[in-house]
Parts: structure tokens; C-alpha cells; sequence
């Protein structure tokens, strides 16, 4: 027969390092920054593991700028906005299409699938703060404000830093269609109005911090790590309370990221339409789009195909991949 191990015994488990589960390495809120192009002032509530990280979201794209074209008109640039970077390879697939469509979002995106599981990190940790107050462990107490603090000084640096800035010369009234060619063979069809493309595409997504902003920043990181070391004056409740917050939270803006079905930048909204579409070389899906819009320089720029004398069809020769 199985035993059931007495509360004594589990009262006598060591979780004074408890608190360095608060300054684990995980991108969860780096990728939620990413999707929705910035951050909210609910997410204050949203307490896990890599918290101190969220600045490093500009890098989440793995340092990949894809080649791009623009089917219409034939121009070749680079994919400049690492959080589209990063939503293009999360919904790419090798040897596949997928399309997407921008469309004009005017109102930070908090509805949807996801909803469900922020909601309820949301609700755990007022939960985890009630529970404190009520146990009366003002050492777990304190802690959990302050890593709230060091929460919302990184929303607040991450809404400064994100500013629309240049995007181009304004196209109004004039749509246009994109091809990226991702790493690893995936390829992603971009379609929206032009001046909705450039927002995504184009310019800076987070400016540079000024030294001020570095400062806080830096300021909310020691915080974070100031409190992992002060853990161990919390009670054996209170740690149980703290660690368990921060796991089950980090699970549940995991699932929330995992289930978020459109992402989110400058007011616009990017969505997948349809289902990947298989090729068996890239040469097919150069053929099928020359023969939908008519051109082949976009194809030559983007080395799908190359020619010996200008851009002409007649001239040009394909690499077969």
C-alpha cells in the first residue's frame, strides 16, 4: 500500500531559493510583447518567469531579416520589423505559402482565444495578493509588489519605445501584395493595402532606450533579482504561494501565445487566411506567381529565377530548386 508522506515532512522542504524562479531565462513575455506589438497596463497582473527580459523582445526574430518583394511592383527590400519577423516564422511552414492579410486594428487586440488564459493569470495573481494579505506575510507580500513594480516600469519603457516613426511615403488607396522568403524554405505571401504593408514591414518597430529609460530598466532588473535573494524570508506558505504563481502563470500566458490568432502591430492587424499551400520546389511557386501578376523581376531579385539580359520573360532562366 502506498504512504502518504505527513505534513511535517513536507514543512521541512528547504524553498528559501524559491524566489530564483522569478529570473529564469524564459521569453514567454518577450514573445507576448512581440504578438501584440506592445504591452498593456493589465499586464501588470501577469507575473512569470523572465519578466526582467521583456526589453529583449526586438530580438526575438533570432537576428533574421528575410529578403522581400513586392509582386506588384517589382521592388526588393528587407523585412525590417523583428516582431513580424517573428510571427512570420511561427506561422511558416518549409516548402509551404502562407498567406496573410494586413488589415487596420485601431484598438489593442485583447479579444480572442487567448483571452481565457490571460484572464485567468490576471485573476491568480490578485488571488496570490489577497491570500498574502490575508496569511499576513508581509516579506512574500513585498515581494510580489515589487516584482508588480518591476513589471509595470517595463510596460511603461516598452509603450515609450514604441512609436510608429517613418514608414515611407504614404500610398493611400493603393493595395499591394508581398512575398518573404523565410529561412528554412517557408514562404509567406503578405496582401493589404500598401501604406498597411510598409507599417508592418518596414522602419523600427522600438526605438533605442534613452539613458534614463536604461536606467529604470536596469533598476526593475536588480529589483527582480533583489527579490529572488529576499525569498527566503517569506514564510513557507508565502514561498509556496510565490512559486506557484509564477509557474502556473508562465503556463498560462504560454497557452495564450500558443492560441493568439492574429498579430498585432502600429494599429494593424496581420491574420493568416486560408491553409499552407504545398510546392514540390520553389520554381513552381515562382511560375505560378509570375503567371498571376505578370512580371519576373521580383523573381530574378529574389533569385528564384535569373536572367542573362534585363528582366524580360522571354530572357529569363530559371534555378531550379
Amino acid at each position: 500500500m502506498s504512504r502518504v508522506l505527513p505534513l511535517s515532512t513536507w514543512a521541512g522542504i528547504s524553498l528559501d531559493a524559491g524566489g530564483f524562479v522569478a529570473i529564469a531565462e524564459l521569453e514567454t513575455i518577450e514573445e507576448r510583447t512581440a504578438l501584440t506589438g506592445t504591452a498593456a497596463y493589465l499586464d501588470v497582473f501577469v507575473l512569470c518567469p523572465g519578466l526582467h527580459r521583456q526589453q529583449r523582445a526586438p530580438d526575438i526574430n533570432c537576428s533574421e531579416l528575410p529578403p522581400c518583394a513586392a509582386l506588384t511592383t517589382g521592388y526588393m527590400f528587407r523585412v525590417e520589423n523583428p516582431g513580424t519577423v517573428h510571427y512570420f516564422q511561427r506561422i511558416g511552414k518549409t516548402v509551404h505559402t502562407v498567406l496573410v492579410e494586413v488589415s487596420r486594428s485601431p484598438l489593442y487586440a485583447i479579444r480572442g482565444r487567448h483571452t481565457f488564459s490571460l484572464h485567468a493569470a490576471v485573476l491568480l495573481t490578485i488571488v496570490a495578493l489577497v491570500f498574502t494579505i490575508l496569511t499576513g506575510d508581509w516579506w512574500a507580500l513585498a515581494i510580489l509588489l515589487n516584482l508588480m513594480l518591476a513589471r509595470l516600469c517595463n510596460i511603461v519603457i516598452v509603450r515609450r519605445r514604441n512609436s510608429e516613426g517613418w514608414k515611407g511615403v504614404k500610398e493611400p488607396d493603393v493595395n499591394g501584395q508581398l512575398l518573404v522568403l523565410l529561412s528554412q524554405d517557408r514562404w509567406i505571401r503578405v496582401k493589404g493595402a500598401v501604406d498597411d504593408l510598409k507599417a508592418v514591414t518596414s522602419g523600427q518597430w522600438m526605438r533605442d532606450m534613452t539613458f534614463v529609460e536604461s536606467s529604470i530598466v536596469a533598476a526593475a532588473t536588480l529589483l527582480v533579482y533583489l527579490d529572488a535573494a529576499l525569498a527566503s524570508n517569506a514564510e513557507q506558505t508565502g514561498k509556496i504561494n510565490l512559486i506557484g504563481l509564477l509557474l502556473v502563470s508562465a503556463g498560462l500566458l504560454g497557452i495564450s501565445n500558443d492560441r493568439f490568432e492574429s498579430f498585432q502591430m502600429f494599429r494593424r492587424s496581420v491574420r493568416v487566411v486560408g491553409k499552407p499551400k504545398a510546392y514540390k520546389r520553389r520554381l513552381d511557386l515562382a511560375h505560378e506567381l509570375m503567371k498571376e501578376f505578370g512580371t519576373t523581376d521580383w523573381a530574378i531579385g529574389l533569385g528564384m529565377i535569373k536572367s542573362n539580359a534585363g528582366s524580360q520573360q522571354d530572357n529569363a532562366i530559371e534555378v531550379v530548386l
